[in-house]
């Protein structure tokens, strides 16, 4: 464990921390969800210090345990490197409203963003789709711009509510999810969906969806936690990462 000290705050980098920081941003891009130098994931961190992001100016898939930072709940960097992205506030404030959540994600995924800009509900025409059934998909209207200040992240909550991802119209993501498996297959099942749905609608109208109840089944049926890891288990190796669990 190194020591890192900013000011009169001494802390210690959480190598684990940094690990998941670096192993969810690799997840991200590969799946095609990087976008040069912007967009980023953070984990909670374990002492409640605030959250672990990757240093800004580094792509996702550039993301590494010497990149990570520990952000205060103030916006401070409290180890790491002294750069913070200003869109911080997207994940301190949905980690501070959820307790549930420990890892969150924002991404500008272009797929996601061409369904937004149409306007329509997201239709269950796939399996990806269903996982968004029993809270839908809400959309976040505060701004079009960066969410860089603690009252637009409130916003950002207010607009999530329970749900596991929210539309970022003109934006881009935000998912959340307990863990890496469950917020980063969120932002990777949404960008499918919002696909999907694109493609269905550039043939013609859309005339076939699952049902509102039976989506909620089949969510269930579909997306247990043994198939979200083994999800997630195929993306760690797909970027050369033994996941053991």
């Amino acid at each position: 464990m190194a020591h890192g000290q900013k000011g009169e705050v001494v802390v210690e980098t959480a190598a684990a921390e940094t690990a998941a920081v670096a192993l969810g941003s690799r997840v991200l891009a590969a799946a095609g969800q990087g976008d040069m130098v912007w967009g980023h994931l953070a984990v909670r961190d374990p002492e409640g210090r605030g959250v672990w992001m990757k240093a800004p100016g580094w792509g996702l898939e550039e993301a590494g345990p010497d990149r990570g930072v520990l952000v205060g709940w103030d916006g401070r960097s409290l180890a790491g490197p002294d750069g913070v992205h200003k869109e911080y506030p997207i994940h301190t404030e949905l980690m501070r409203a959820r307790p549930d959540v420990n890892v969150t994600v924002h991404t500008h995924a272009p797929a996601v963003n061409a369904f937004a800009a149409l306007n329509r509900p997201l239709l269950p025409v796939s399996h990806d789709a269903v996982l968004f059934a029993e809270h839908g998909l809400p959309r976040y209207t505060a701004t079009a711009g960066l969410v860089s200040t603690p009252a637009l992240g409130r916003a950002l909550v207010e607009a999530l509510g329970p749900a596991r991802a929210c539309l970022m119209p003109q934006h881009g993501l935000a998912a959340v999810g307990r863990d890496l498996a469950h917020a980063v297959l969120t932002a990777l099942f949404l960008e499918r969906a919002c696909r999907i749905q694109l493609t269905a609608q550039a043939a013609g109208e859309i005339r076939c969806w699952t049902g509102p109840e039976e989506s909620v089944r089949k969510a269930a049926e579909c997306w247990p936690d043994s198939q979200m890891w083994a999800g997630w288990r195929y993306w760690t190796r797909r970027v050369g990462h033994a996941e053991t669990r």
